[in-house]
């Protein structure tokens, strides 16, 4: 199992590395098909999957994405008003082929998936995204191995043991401060190339910590929502990892956390 998770880990590097070197057209299909498998990972849980309440998300995840992309955001919130009605009215429709918690999935799928994880290629298309858009993966990814290194080493104190048992106190605050530590090295690097910030080293210790908690919040709350329905994993799409849910739950949390804090601490 090490070898699997460990070859599917190498891969799912390397397409990141290419989509954030990229960016563009390639990034944002990359994240819209994303986006997509991972509300098809959550609509299945409770059987909508295949459904109208189902397509009815997908082509608001469609629809959403791409008046984000092209900068036509004063329509966002009509589009997703749109959705609602649309959506209720399929559940009016049809009843009682589905049930209310079916259609409230529909909908947090949407926010949870599409909303969320729009943010990765938005980061990266912010004036030095190309450099800002790695600080979602610092305060996901490297929060979580620092997480997990702290948590082996001295963890004791369970913190959320019902979700994650192997969770300790320890290793979350490993991981906020592993996060800063990165931010701030990552910063040392590339000083040159973060002028947006008065202070680079400052701002990305900020946002890493900051990322690290959203991190973790992020981790727990796919952890209970598989735990409601008595699932290992989302999906099997990820060798060793499970499905996109399992590996980006904590992408999907931090991911806007940095875009607004690179908005705020900004020059």
């Amino acid at each position: 199992m090490f070898w699997v998770r460990f070859r599917s880990s190498v891969v799912l590097m390397l397409i990141t590395i290419l989509a954030m070197v990229l960016g563009g057209e390639v990034l944002f299909g990359i994240v819209l098909f994303i986006s997509l498998v991972g509300m098809m990972e959550l609509y299945r849980i409770l059987g909508v999957h295949k459904g109208i309440p189902g397509i009815i998300g997908y082509l608001a995840c469609i629809g959403y994405q791409f008046l984000v992309y092209f900068e036509k955001q004063e329509f966002v919130f009509p589009t997703v008003i749109a959705f609602f009605l649309i959506l209720m009215l399929s559940y009016v429709l049809t009843f009682p082929k589905y049930r209310s918690e079916q259609i409230n999935m529909v909908f947090l799928g949407f926010f949870y998936a599409a909303v969320m994880l729009s943010y990765l290629w938005q980061v990266r298309f912010l004036e030095g995204g190309a450099y800002l858009v790695w600080m979602i993966f610092i305060g996901s990814w490297g929060s979580d191995t620092c997480a997990y290194l702290v948590g082996c080493a001295i963890g004791k104190h369970k913190i959320v043991p019902k979700l994650s048992p192997k969770k300790s106190l320890e290793g979350c605050i490993g991981g906020i401060l592993g996060s800063a530590l990165l931010g701030a090295v990552y910063a040392l690097v590339f000083t040159k190339q973060l002028t947006l910030f008065a202070n680079p080293v400052v701002a990305c210790a900020v946002i890493g910590a900051a990322s690290s908690v959203l991190s973790q919040l992020g981790d727990w709350a796919a952890s209970a929502i598989k735990r409601n329905y008595d699932i290992k994993d989302y999906g099997k799409l990820i060798p060793g990892h499970g499905g996109i849910m399992d590996r980006f739950d904590s992408v999907i949390f931090t991911a806007p956390l940095v875009y607004y804090l690179v908005e705020l601490l900004s020059k």
